[in-house]
Formats: C-alpha cells, structure tokens, sequence
C-alpha cells in the first residue's frame, strides 16, 4: 500500500507546493512512574521519551473545496532504569485529503474513530484512544475513508482498509441528526482468517467475521448514550461460530459545584460465545473531573470488571499552559498475581499493575 502512497503524495505535492500554504509542528513527551509491582529482574523506575514531528501542507482547490495532506512520525524510547528495552518508530499519520462543502475522501495512514462512549468503548473497532493518556494519541490505520454530508442532519461514512495481512477490509457508517438525538449505524465486514483483538477489550476472535452497530447519543439535561455492536464470524458451521455481543450505556451530568463537576457514568455488558460456550462480563466505569482554574484540572476514573472482581483506579492532576502542560497521576491497580496467567505473559511496563505513581510533561511546538 505504502508503494502507491508514495506516487500519489509525491504527485499531489509537486502539483501543490507552489502556493500552498505550508505548517509544521510536533509534541514531545517524557513521561517516568514508579510503582510497588515491578517486574522480576526490573529497575522500579521507568521513564520514556517520545516526539512525533509533523508537517502539513495545505491548499485551495477552490472557493469551495481544499487539497491538504499530512504526515507525521513516531519515534519513542522506553527505559528500565537507565536501560533502554523498546525502540519505537514508525509513521504515525501520512495521508492526503480532498474535501468539499459536500464531500471529503481522505487516503493513508489515518485516525478513524466514532461512538459517543468515553471508556467503555464497543465501537473501539479502529482506534486506541484512552481518556487517560493526557496526549490523546491513538493508533491510526491505512485505509481510504469517504464521507459524504447529504444535508446538515445526515452523513454518510464508507472505508476500505488495508490491514497487516494486506487483506482489504471494508464497512460504512450512517450517522442522523433528530430532536430527540444521534443516531449511527455502522457495519464492516473483515475477511482476515488470524487471531485478533477486539477494540479495546481482551475478546480475541481469529475468524473472518461482520461486525454491525447501532449508537445514540442525547443531550439535555442530562447527556445518555448507547453503543451496541454484533460481531458474528462467517462460518457456516455453527458448532465453530464465534458471536460477540457488547453494549453499553452512559449518562453525564454536570454538578453547578465551583466551576462545574462533570460525572460520567457508563456500563458495558460483553457476551462471547465461541465453540458452544457463552462467557458474559459486565464492567462500569466512573469518571468525575473539575477545572480548578484556566489552567489547573483535575479527573479521577474509577473502572470494575465484575468477574473478575477486580478494580482500577485513576487520579491525575493537570497544568495546562500555552505550550507545555504538566501531570501528575496516581493510579492503583491489581498486581500481577491477581491475574490468571503467566507474569511472563503480561507487559513489562509497571504501568497497570499495583500502585503507581507518573509525572508527565507535553510540549507542543
């Protein structure tokens, strides 16, 4: 995929440098945490740096319509003690753009994501965002995605994404403005035969497979929202059919408490039946956060998963400044024996596991 990429960029960007506007920015991050459940043979303190450079250029096709593209790369390092043990470096977004009042169609590698939930995330099908990372950055994918705005209240989303496997998987999406909410349909279809996960949970299939699902969203006095999503496999076997199902509701409201508490509610119910045998798991997240000031914010996440009867908790202190913000967090979590499997099977990070404490410093540029 990254062959064609690489023609069709270096003709857009011939054609567009002259006159086209042109911008380039970056974040950096250093990030260190220490915690009480290390590893066997680890340094308790582990730190990493990380920058992601990007440039953009930017141009009008028209008094209607814009031609801009984008690229950016990841280059990250993470430290046990003074040991660096993981290298990463890959790009991290590289596409290209060509939006209307009407249409946009964008091709590369991208972020695509949608669902009104904020934790407990069924339609997690193509991002890793976390509410919890103060830099917000997720994993992009490379794909070809449409979207097509027919009038104010209606939207049409269609994709074709290339994965690991260079199979093409493929979908679309419908999203509608009423009165009474927002609503989205959503479906995609995957023909890779491999074991993955889905989203953001820990539910693997390894079967070609559809995926459907149905959001809404509404606000009012209150905000209340629904993402529920069917994932079936194409086995025509039934005895070998692999169906997930997850759901989850969620409610807001802001407190009139000092400059506003919003609380946020959500619970995740997540059937897997696979091979005859049907596991179900319910999980709830909490989450309150305060603005101290224009530049001081504090958030506090709790999360449970019932079976397993374990829970997790997140507090993190935030300065937000013109260019740089600072964030203390403190996090506590099962420790690794709490977990059935192997500590040879679980991340090395110290991050998750038992009680932490991380500082982490942005910089924007």
């Amino acid at each position: 995929m990254y062959g064609y990429k690489y023609i069709l960029f270096g003709i857009i960007l011939s054609s567009s440098i002259i006159c086209a506007q042109f911008s380039k920015k970056g974040i950096f991050t250093f990030g260190a945490i220490t915690g009480n459940d290390v590893p066997k043979l680890w340094s308790k303190y582990q730190s990493s740096i990380s920058y992601i450079p990007t440039i953009s250029f930017k141009k009008n096709v028209s008094n209607q319509s814009l031609l801009d593209f984008e690229w950016s790369y990841q280059l990250q390092g993470n430290y046990s003690g003074d040991s660096l043990y993981k290298t990463i470096q890959k790009p991290y977004r590289f596409w290209t753009r060509y939006s209307s009042e009407k249409l946009e169609a964008r091709l590369g590698l991208q972020k695509i994501i949608f669902g009104p939930t904020q934790i407990l995330r069924p339609l997690s099908w193509f991002d890793s965002f976390d509410i919890k990372n103060p830099t917000n950055e997720t994993n992009g994918v490379e794909a070809l995605r449409l979207k097509w705005f027919s009038s104010n209240n209606n939207t049409f989303w269609s994709w074709l994404i290339k994965n690991d496997l260079d199979t093409i998987s493929y979908g679309g999406r419908y999203e509608f403005l009423s009165p009474l909410g927002e609503v989205g349909l959503t479906i995609h279809s995957d023909p890779k035969n491999s074991y993955q996960i889905i989203g953001q949970t820990d539910i693997p299939i390894d079967k070609a497979h559809n995926r459907m699902a149905i959001d809404y969203r509404y606000d009012g006095i209150i905000g209340f929202w629904n993402e529920s999503t069917l994932i079936q496999s194409k086995t025509l076997i039934e005895s070998k059919k692999t169906q997930v199902i997850l759901s989850t509701f969620g409610a807001d409201y802001t407190l009139p408490i000092l400059n506003g508490v919003l609380i946020m509610a959500e619970t995740m119910y997540a059937s897997n039946k696979n091979n005859d045998q049907n596991k179900i798991k319910y999980y709830s997240a909490f989450m309150a956060s305060l603005p101290i000031s224009i530049t001081h914010s504090t958030m506090y996440v709790s999360q449970l998963d019932w079976a397993e009867e374990k829970t997790y908790h997140y507090l993190r202190w935030s300065s937000t400044f013109n260019n740089y913000s600072l964030n203390c967090i403190f996090s506590l979590n099962p420790k690794r024996n709490q977990y059935k499997v192997s500590e040879n099977m679980l991340p090395k990070s110290i991050a998750g596991f038992g009680t932490n404490i991380q500082f982490m410093f942005i910089y924007h540029h």
